[in-house]
């Protein structure tokens, strides 16, 4: 059996299947990955999402903050990947999507159940009486933008260098590896940790694995099925694979 009937086969037969996503899933998107050749990090310095940086230099960080995230990354739409896990889950068969991308796609494809493990840029939480807003193009006209009520800073609500993973992020983690049968890791690498350890974890608990990513990856030597594609290729191929 082939390694794409193998993956049909897997995804039929289970239940209860959890998706784990990381910048893969969005490059196909229009929006880079932070790591790698044409990373982020190739061209910009990290430094300014340092959190200890954003509060001392708040003005300088949110520049690069407001270029980078909302007029550029702003532009992104969700592609045939991030539509098929919502199809997925509409159809009773994903439980939910544990993502490291800050990019609200799987929300805007439509997907309900959504773990963001490192926050999302579509807000902003003040940093001094913590009040969340959702964010427009006007709320950042100013920067560093300010709270309406107590005029603190607004940092996007995302997680920085420095910062701890959302306690709910991490419950809720928990609890979907708990109750899940399958685990599909999609556009991720393992390398940034804790999420680097999902897949790990998922593994211990039972899960069977499928990986899809255009190279191989610290997930691909103990998953069940690596399919090595893009997601969007990958997606199609399953849908029709699926008759979904």
């Amino acid at each position: 059996m082939d390694a794409l009937k193998k993956a049909a086969a897997l995804i039929s037969g289970s239940e209860k299947i959890v998706a784990f996503t990381g910048a893969g899933i969005s490059v196909e998107s229009g929006i880079p990955p932070f790591r790698g050749e044409n990373g982020l990090w190739s061209r910009f310095d990290p430094s300014f999402l340092e959190l200890s940086f954003f509060y001392s230099n708040p003005g300088e960080s949110w520049k690069l903050i407001r270029d980078i995230f909302y007029e550029y990354f702003g532009k992104a739409k969700p592609n045939e990947a991030h539509y098929f896990l919502a199809k997925l889950e509409e159809n009773g068969k994903l439980i939910g999507v544990i993502t490291q991308n800050i990019d609200n796609l799987h929300q805007e494809a439509g997907s309900k159940k959504v773990v963001e493990y490192h926050g999302n840029s579509k807000y902003l939480v003040c940093t001094k009486c913590g009040e969340r807003y959702d964010f427009t193009p006007k709320i950042i006209e100013k920067i560093p933008p300010l709270c309406e009520k107590c005029k603190g800073v607004l940092k996007p609500d995302f997680i920085f260098f420095g910062e701890g993973i959302p306690l709910n992020a991490i419950a809720e983690t928990e609890r979907l590896l708990n109750e899940g049968d399958l685990l599909m890791v999609i556009g991720t690498t393992g390398e940034v940790y804790p999420a680097g350890l999902i897949p790990v974890e998922a593994k211990k608990k039972g899960m069977a694995i499928i990986e899809i990513n255009p190279e191989t990856s610290k997930v691909t030597h103990f998953a069940d099925v690596f399919l090595r594609m893009k997601a969007t290729f990958a997606a199609k191929a399953l849908e029709k694979e699926l008759g979904l």
